[in-house]
């Protein structure tokens, strides 16, 4: 029997969208900033040889250079003022979370509130700026290196990290722009644009090579239908719930009394989403874009580490797996599902697991179901992001067609069409609440007695 929020889901339509006037500013804000981002991709740092840049790029665009591309929306391809993305934002907050799990002042802060999260994103934007600089500063280097500037020197170094670190800021700002006044979640959207917008040249190109014979149809067919397999499954995996049965009491408000009800508390098998794969895959671009611009002169300390590290590389897959079972847990239990406070919010409202008492044993009994759950979740993340890397790595298939590009897509497609419907839902829930207002007026002045004469 579906409830009340889940049948007024199915009626809305696009007249409902229509009148949803916040929903429609919300929308177009977004698109706004995002179509804002999208042409900063293709505003060049100052000094760069963009002849011998293009050159340098379509030789590193099946590589290393790929995975760049995907993640900076092509802008590191044309060395835009974007051209590390969000990227230093994400690592950024990964340490800053790490912190704050670590650190008893950062701990004792984040349960101030609001004031005590607006300290912790001020670190975090000192960290991004930190970590910017200092990527802008080794990306300076390495075109040097590359022979892919026209004056070198400190000049263009200093040039380059002010305008990188800056067009760092500004995205950082976008984002954050987008998730407060617009839909969805901001980072997530802006990773998910620079990938959307880049699929078109990459089907393109694979089809090309099947065109000329480098692929055969059989691979072809092979890889659109593991897409879908791969769409289907991620679909499958981010609406799959562990219902945990939750029972309230017999109660007595005023002179009314209330029966005992029962309902269920949803655990995602995978609560937090596409952050894991993000976070894992930032941690693993530093020394690629190093390597890609540097060509031959990179460090050999850094030479070793890429060696091994590479994408394809089996320390590769270790490491990327390993980092996306410990940013699954980590992000879950810090951000995403936190136990206590679930628990605490049982306690008050009267809400028990029947056979678990409340307070404490529950919050230990759903640190138990939660730790079971991640073990699919975790997994399942791990398998989508390497399984596509494994078969890249045997055929020659575009990056895009990586397992981290359809997980991305297809969870912040999810999320955000989520976030749209939940805004519908409030909207009808208001016109609801007014018509019922008015009707209440209508019927107070009908039943209003004559005056007397």
């Amino acid at each position: 029997m579906a409830s009340a929020a889940e049948q007024m889901a199915a009626n809305i339509s696009w007249g409902a969208f229509g009148k949803a006037t916040d929903l429609r500013s919300r929308i177009l804000f977004t698109v706004a900033l995002l179509i804002v981002y999208r042409l900063g991709t293709y505003i060049p740092v100052p000094g760069i040889d963009a002849a011998a840049l293009a050159k340098f790029m379509d030789k590193a665009s099946n590589g290393l250079g790929g995975m760049l591309q995907m993640f900076t929306g092509g802008a590191l391809g044309r060395m835009g003022i974007f051209a590390l993305g969000i990227m230093p934002y994400i690592s950024s907050s990964i340490i800053v979370q790490l912190l704050t799990s670590m650190v008893p002042a950062l701990e004792s802060l984040k349960k101030e509130g609001e004031q005590g999260r607006k300290k912790i994103n001020q670190y975090t934007r000192y960290g991004t700026v930190l970590l910017a600089a200092v990527q802008a500063w080794g990306l300076a280097v390495s075109i040097e290196h590359g022979n892919l500037a026209h004056e070198p020197g400190l000049f263009f170094r200093l040039c380059a990290v002010v305008t990188i670190v800056g067009g760092t800021m500004f995205l950082m700002w976008i984002g954050e722009q987008i998730t407060a006044r617009g839909i969805g979640n901001g980072t997530s959207l802006i990773i998910f644009v620079g990938i959307v917008a880049n699929i078109p040249q990459a089907i393109a190109q694979f089809l090309s090579q099947g065109r000329e014979g480098v692929v055969s149809p059989l691979v072809i067919l092979s890889v659109i239908a593991m897409v879908g397999v791969v769409i289907a499954f991620v679909v499958f995996m981010e609406r799959a719930l562990r219902k945990i049965h939750i029972q309230y009491p017999r109660r007595q408000v005023g002179m009314k009394v209330y029966d005992g009800s029962s309902s269920h508390l949803p655990i995602k098998v995978n609560p937090a989403g596409v952050i894991p794969a993000i976070f894992a895959s930032s941690l693993l671009l530093l020394p690629t874009t190093i390597s890609t611009f540097s060509g031959n002169q990179t460090n050999p300390i850094l030479s070793t580490i890429l060696a091994y590290l590479g994408p394809g590389q089996p320390l590769h897959m270790a490491f990327y797996a390993a980092m996306i079972v410990f940013f699954t847990y980590f992000y879950t239990a810090n951000v995403a599902f936190k136990s206590d406070e679930v628990a605490d919010n049982l306690k008050n409202q009267g809400g028990f697991i029947p056979g678990i008492r409340p307070g404490k044993k529950t919050e230990d009994y759903l640190d138990y179901v939660v730790a079971r759950i991640l073990v699919v979740g975790s997994a399942y993340l791990a398998a989508v992001c390497l399984l596509p890397e494994i078969l890249r790595a045997q055929f020659a298939i575009p990056f895009y067609f990586g397992g981290t590009s359809v997980l991305i897509v297809v969870s912040v497609t999810m999320d955000t069409i989520q976030q749209v419907q939940s805004h519908l839902l409030a909207h009808q829930y208001e016109g609801l609440i007014e018509k019922s207002q008015l009707r209440g007026k209508k019927r107070g002045a009908a039943r209003k007695a004559p005056a007397l004469r």
